[in-house]
């Protein structure tokens, strides 16, 4: 109900979006010389802008969405928008140069020179339109595997710019907003309004989170090989509002870190003064985690996701987990109601890679559980539906949650599905970015 709640008001805005294109269409000015190119041009202008301002509210870890559907289906929605209203955007471009060299009887080449150099602010959009590329190429599932986390969340700051050098360029150039002054204000009210409200949950809300709790790394232990349990201390932490199998996303002030965030759950339920989250070292950042001082300040964002037992609507749980992302399902497990029935599977190729293992079988046997531990290599230790089937009886009739990289969560997406679990309790939480 709520996503289609969602799909209506989007609709909504979209509906306003061609209601300002069709103030400056008319049936004689379509007609013209390059007026139905040029038509066509803005009707992909207004709608790829409308498609970047969508993405954007998608990836703002608004509050609101994020309790309505999770972080999860928003990052789904997020990717299924990709790179399409930049498409539109680039069919705007080509449109209008040649909707303009029909209109003045120019060659397009010259007509795009013309309008690159002649037109005001359109330099400026031109080099926005290339930064947004930039990220959305970045964003490719091939692409973005082979990039580290930082570089992955340095391009996309960009996005941000790109949009606000495209943005002026509009009310220079734009029909509507140069015959219509009322237009020209909603547009310009409206862009104020997604910069504030993203500003203000991005920023503002953190402010607020990092003056209230002054968190600090209180202590580095090592759990595993490459992998790092941080316990960070702070002010206030009984007062946190945060649920077993959230996130934050972790900016360590210390050099070579404090520039970027990275989203790590907490691995345990908040023990006042501390909180923990467990790390494994895959990067340059992550690696520096483990040598982490005592007292280095940590500025956090969050709590953000819905992979917790709010999704719970039967009495007996699944947890799913394959390597450092059992991390979220030790949180989750703690935050369970007390008559929940939880069992867990926990997937690795060693046996060095199991983390946490005598918390986990004290928090499974206090929800009369049976945690397997499955080691192995993926080809001879398989989890397949007859697996599942085997190991938990009863799991149609399970909430399951799984927590690990995306190809291990598909193929367990698939497995459940066969064994019988609908695919409204199937959760999912995946360690990828």
């Amino acid at each position: 109900m709520p996503a289609r709640v969602l799909l209506i008001l989007a609709a909504a805005g979209l509906a306003g979006v061609l209601y300002l294109l069709a103030l400056t269409e008319s049936a004689g000015a379509l007609s013209a010389p390059g007026g139905f190119v040029t038509g066509l041009a803005r009707l992909f202008a207004f709608t790829g802008t409308y498609g970047l301002v969508i993405m954007v509210l998608l990836a703002a870890r608004l509050p609101v969405l994020e309790r309505l559907v999770g972080q999860d289906r928003l990052v789904r929605w997020h990717r299924t928008i990709g790179a399409w209203p930049l498409v539109a955007i680039g069919l705007h471009i080509v449109l209008v140069t040649v909707g303009y060299a029909e209109t003045t009887s120019t060659g397009v080449l010259h007509e795009f020179v013309t309008l690159l150099f002649h037109y005001p602010d359109v330099m400026a959009s031109a080099v926005g339109f290339g930064l947004m590329v930039m990220a959305a190429v970045t964003s490719h599932r091939i692409i973005r595997q082979r990039l580290a986390y930082e570089t992955w969340w340095v391009v996309h700051l960009y996005l941000y710019l790109g949009l606000g050098l495209a943005f002026a360029h509009q009310f220079r150039n734009g029909v509507v907003f140069l015959t219509h002054s009322w237009a020209r204000a909603a547009w310009i009210s409206a862009a104020v309004a997604v910069a504030v409200v993203v500003l203000a949950s991005r920023l503002g809300r953190a402010a607020l989170f990092n003056l209230r709790h002054q968190l600090r790394v209180a202590a580095v232990s090592r759990e595993a090989p490459g992998v790092y349990s941080v316990t960070i201390e702070g002010r206030h932490i009984q007062d946190l509002q945060v649920a077993g199998g959230q996130f934050f996303q972790w900016r360590f002030l210390a050099r070579g870190l404090w520039w970027h965030a990275h989203p790590y759950s907490l691995s345990a339920m908040p023990r006042p003064p501390y909180l923990r989250l467990t790390v494994k070292s895959v990067g340059d950042a992550s690696g520096a985690i483990a040598h982490l001082k005592a007292g280095t300040r940590v500025w956090a964002e969050g709590p953000y996701g819905a992979f917790t037992a709010s999704r719970v609507r039967r009495a007996n749980v699944t947890l799913i987990g394959a390597g450092v992302g059992v991390t979220p399902l030790i949180a989750l497990l703690e935050d369970l109601p007390a008559d929940t029935t939880a069992h867990m599977l926990v997937r690795a190729s060693t046996s060095n890679e199991l983390i946490h293992r005598d918390e986990l079988a004290e928090l499974v046997a206090r929800h009369g559980g049976t945690l397997h531990e499955l080691v192995g290599p993926r080809q001879k230790v398989r989890l397949d539906s007859r697996q599942l089937r085997q190991l938990v009886p009863g799991i149609a009739s399970s909430d399951v949650f799984v927590c690990g990289p995306a190809e291990f969560t598909a193929s367990l997406r698939t497995a459940l599905s066969r064994a019988g679990v609908p695919s409204g309790h199937i959760h999912v939480e995946e360690f990828a970015f």
